[in-house]
Order: C-alpha cells, then sequence, then structure tokens
C-alpha cells in the first residue's frame, strides 16, 4: 500500500498517525509512506525523528474573529493545497489519511479534488474545524469517542478508538524505577499536565508535596521540561522537600513503559492521554484544560466522568487542598480504584491501530 499521512501542530494529532502507519508497516512490509505536515509544527522534528519522509507545508489557522489576518489564512491554504497536490501527483498514494490540525486540510482536499480516497480519524468528542470541512467529501471517518458519531452524515463515521492506544498496550520493556528513586512494588501515583506541563496542575503540586510524606504510596510528579526550574524555584521559595516516596522530574522519556504500571494516573483530558489510559484500564483523575478550543477536554472528561472511569476537577476548583484529597480518597481505597479499571477498560480500545487500518482499507 502507498499511503500519505498528514497531521500536525501538536502531539495529539502526530501520535495517532504514526502509530497507525507503525502498525502498518508492521502488517504489511511493502508499504511505503509519506507523511505531510506543517513546516513550523511539532512534527517537522518528530517525523523525520521516527523515520519517516516529511514534506513540509505553510499553513495557518483561522481567527474566529474578524481579521486582515484570515485573508492570509486563505492564500496559505489555496497554495499549499497547489503545493499538496504535486506531491501527491508524483507519490501517487492509494489513500490519504488526515489525523488533524490545520495542515491535513489542504493536503486531503487537494486528494479529494483528484478523486484519492480519504479517511479522516477525530480523536476528541468535539470535532475538529478541520475534519468538519473535510467531512463534506470524505469517503470514511474513524472516531474515538462515540459522541463524536452525530456531527458525521449517518453511516459515515465509525468508533475505532485512538491508534496510540494500541502502541502504549502493546509497549515492551522494563521501567527503571532506580533512575527516579521509587520503587517496583509500591502503588503509584503518576502526575502530569502534559508534555509542556501545566502551571496550575504544577502549583497545587508544590502546595500539597509535603502531605505525601509517610503515605501507603508513591508519587511521580513530572512538572514539563520546560517548567522544571520553575517548580523547583517555588520549592525552594517556599522550603518545601520532596519526601522519599515522591519523584519530581522534568520528563518521564519512556512513558510507554511507565503507564502499565502505575496505579492512578493525574492530568489533563487530551484524546491520546485518555484513549492510552482507557486502553489500559487506569483508574484517572482529570483537570481539563480550559484552554483549548470548544473546551473539548471537559467534555472528554465528563464522557468518562459519566461512565465511572475518573473523577474530575476543574481548573477553577483546583488546589493543593482539592488535589491532595482526591490522590489520597482513592490511593487508599483499592475497591474504588478497581471499580474505575474496570470501567476505563470498558472504554478504552487496545485494537485501535488495527480497526483504524481496517476502515483505511475499506475506503481503497
Amino acid at each position: 500500500m502507498r499511503i500519505i499521512v498528514s497531521g500536525g501542530g501538536t502531539g495529539g494529532h502526530i501520535y495517532p498517525a504514526l502509530a497507525t502507519v507503525k502498525r502498518l508497516m508492521a502488517q504489511e512490509k511493502d508499504t511505503q509512506v509519506l507523511y505531510i505536515g506543517s513546516q513550523r509544527g511539532l512534527e517537522g522534528n518528530i517525523v523525520p525523528d521516527a523515520g519517516f519522509d516529511f514534506k513540509p507545508l505553510r499553513v495557518q489557522g483561522f481567527h474566529r474573529s474578524l481579521s486582515l489576518d484570515n485573508v492570509k489564512t486563505i492564500y496559505l491554504f489555496l497554495k499549499a493545497t497547489r503545493e499538496a497536490k504535486k506531491y501527491l501527483e508524483a507519490f501517487k498514494p492509494d489513500v490519504v489519511v488526515g489525523t488533524g490540525g490545520y495542515v491535513s486540510g489542504p493536503v486531503l482536499y487537494a486528494a479529494q479534488q483528484m478523486g484519492i480516497p480519504t479517511v479522516i480519524h477525530e480523536q476528541n468528542s468535539v470535532v475538529g474545524v478541520t475534519n468538519k470541512f473535510l467531512a463534506r467529501k470524505v469517503t470514511k471517518v474513524g472516531v474515538a469517542f462515540p459522541a463524536a458519531l452525530p456531527a458525521f452524515k449517518d453511516n459515515l463515521a465509525t468508533v475505532v478508538g485512538n491508534p496510540r492506544a494500541q502502541e502504549v498496550v502493546d509497549g515492551q520493556g522494563s521501567f527503571n524505577w532506580d533512575e527516579i528513586g521509587l520503587k517496583a512494588d509500591v502503588p503509584t501515583v503518576l502526575v502530569f499536565g502534559g508534555s509542556q506541563g501545566a502551571i496550575k496542575i504544577n502549583a497545587s503540586m508544590v502546595a500539597t508535596l509535603n502531605d505525601f510524606a509517610n503515605k501507603p504510596y508513591q508519587v511521580i510528579f513530572v512538572t514539563g521540561a520546560k517548567r522544571y526550574d520553575d517548580v523547583k524555584q517555588q520549592m525552594a521559595e517556599k522550603n518545601i522537600a520532596a519526601a522519599k516516596n515522591v519523584a519530581v522530574v522534568p520528563y518521564i522519556s519512556n512513558m510507554p513503559q511507565l503507564m502499565p504500571r502505575v496505579s492512578l494516573v493525574v492530568g489533563r483530558a487530551g484524546a491520546t492521554s485518555l484513549a492510552e489510559q482507557t486502553a489500559l484500564g487506569k483508574p484517572m483523575i482529570l483537570i481539563p484544560s480550559p484552554y483549548v478550543t470548544n473546551d473539548h477536554q471537559t467534555k472528554n472528561a465528563r464522557s468518562l466522568a459519566s461512565a465511572g472511569a475518573a473523577e474530575m476537577i476543574t481548573e477553577d476548583s483546583l488546589s493543593g487542598t482539592t488535589l491532595f484529597a482526591t490522590i489520597d480518597q482513592l490511593m487508599t481505597d483499592d475497591n474504588k480504584r478497581q471499580i474505575m479499571a474496570n470501567a476505563a477498560m470498558k472504554m478504552g480500545v487496545p485494537d485501535a491501530a488495527d480497526q483504524f487500518i481496517a476502515l483505511i482499507k475499506s475506503a481503497i
């Protein structure tokens, strides 16, 4: 199979695309892949590092308010569409797959104009602007959340989960607890605010670090690489030292090896993280970011909380007190965590990449 994939801007769009093509290449060794992404997006580094051919396009998003900059956005879209057609003509794909982000718009739009089958994947419960635009002429749609189905025409979309989930479930290797000074045989809480970290989650954790001392569980507090120095400065200013059962680290490079071994996950409600955690059956405390388009993280979190798989703390009500109380309540109630884990497992799709690949093949 010859496949072009496009998605970018955030890891939430990039990693599902990479998980899909990696799995496809494992199934069919002769698969040829071209990734088209944004000139300035994260994918410009992530995709080549993963070993895939990468072609850049210059695009930008629309402003929701009236702005002259939107004229430039339209100009760049049309120019990117022309450039995408050249890539398509040269590569001759059997199918073009988009996983979201502005860059997937001109790529799949060009493919639709050329009569090439197109497939989109929507990771969130609220459908993004680009996928709404492409859905008018797309061949197939895969969604991660059933809540996204009504946004598409009848029988167009199928729930397939998030392909990144299968990559985590199938992950190999062990986690070296000695590197962070913790123990492999102690129940563990993982707290993180995404790859960049989250300011209020970090501040709330600093405020409650001393409360975890002498608890029958341990805590991994991932600050985000860019915010690690700020956290350490806050700890110094407040004369706070992490207890022996708490590791404060800037990032975890091998998260797929760690995630299966933790007892509770605390963090944002991004689509990729939720896909990973539900596929693994992890109880969660979700603190949705209010700073995302259409407040989609809150909708994601509510869907899991309603199913009994997670507790939700809003950004407004987040503090060291509320965060510690919620963590401690769950970590001292094994039965409650097991009930939540079972609910999460029911929502997870551990073979999501296989299901999405089957959908892609059905479009050809």
